[in-house]
């Protein structure tokens, strides 16, 4: 069966998903990426590529940064963007998403960037426009309830590639909120594609996922442990808005064991690097000793994560 984010020879058509997605497509998204990283660093000409083009983010849930920096790729290819304002929507007025879809369709949209809370949706959006002939119109998924983050994914990707070079001899950590992190999902998923040949998740048993091991990770529920001698720690913001019940304690008592700080990252690699997908919690996830620290490599992330939103936008649109 061919896979639903992929054309008929092969070439990216949707961007749902880092799950299954083949190897030579992830990396060719990487390699797109890095001369689009000069024009993200850098205040440079614009690039024409998606001149004409209309892109539509669709942001059902809050996300400034992710947003922000889709909206910003976006405007340096020339194409033209619409930021879809939900709190006064149609959605919010009771149509149904996919009426609303349909609305946006007969405006000429070329591309729908969508951010929704419920797992599936941008997989929703890209069946129907395919069952009304509407598959000409791409989708990229910004991020879907627990399910998938893939341009967070792919950015994470393309930072370690910055730094490391190389994927096969890597020992990387995931900390914190893996439960109800989209990110982890799709950074674990990518992460085994290219090879990584040690993934290790730490974090309390609370908030790790059942059965998490058949994802082809280690897991550990002692920090200092699961960082001994990692190559990368990727830390996670706690997802406060998507848990129910007390699954923690205290801000402070989930520092103490959870919190990166100097002393724990001392157990690392001396070249180990830091990433966080953002925003920041400091002094609950990281330490800011940490976070500014010269390990950190959190603001790169987002500057590469234009470039590689440039890359995959570019893509999609045959460029």
């Amino acid at each position: 069966m061919r896979n639903p984010q992929l054309n008929r020879h092969g070439e990216l058509q949707h961007l749902l998903t880092l799950d299954g997605l083949p190897r030579d497509i992830l990396i060719g998204i990487l390699d797109h990426a890095a001369p689009f990283t000069e024009v993200a660093e850098r205040e440079v000409k614009k690039l024409p590529l998606l001149r004409g083009k209309s892109i539509f983010n669709l942001f059902f849930e809050n996300s400034t940064r992710t947003r922000t920096t889709f909206e910003i790729a976006a405007k340096r290819l020339t194409a033209d963007v619409v930021n879809l304002n939900v709190s006064t929507s149609s959605t919010a007025k009771g149509e149904s998403l996919l009426d609303t879809i349909d609305n946006l369709c007969a405006m000429h949209a070329d591309m729908f960037v969508v951010r929704h809370a419920a797992s599936g949706a941008p997989v929703l959006i890209t069946q129907h426009l395919q069952a009304t002939g509407r598959d000409h119109i791409h989708v990229i998924n910004a991020g879907d309830g627990r399910h998938a983050h893939p341009t967070q994914g792919l950015l994470d990707m393309y930072t370690i590639r910055h730094y490391k070079h190389d994927f096969s001899n890597l020992v990387v950590a995931i900390v914190g909120d893996v439960l109800h992190s989209r990110v982890a999902r799709s950074q674990i998923a990518a992460l085994a594609t290219l090879g990584v040949p040690e993934v290790r998740v730490i974090g309390p048993k609370t908030l790790l996922p059942t059965a998490i091991e058949t994802m082809g990770v280690r897991t550990f529920n002692d920090m200092r442990e699961g960082l001994r001698g990692v190559d990368v720690v990727m830390m996670l913001r706690l997802q406060n808005e998507r848990m129910a019940g007390a699954l923690l304690p205290t801000p402070q008592e989930y520092y103490k064991v959870w919190g990166l700080t100097p002393e724990k990252l001392a157990l690392a690699r001396p070249d180990a690097i830091v990433m966080h997908p953002g925003p920041l919690n400091r002094g609950i996830e990281i330490d800011s000793a940490v976070a500014d620290g010269a390990q950190a490599v959190i603001l790169p992330q987002v500057t590469f994560g234009i470039a590689v939103r440039m890359a995959v936008m570019s893509m999609l649109a045959g460029q």
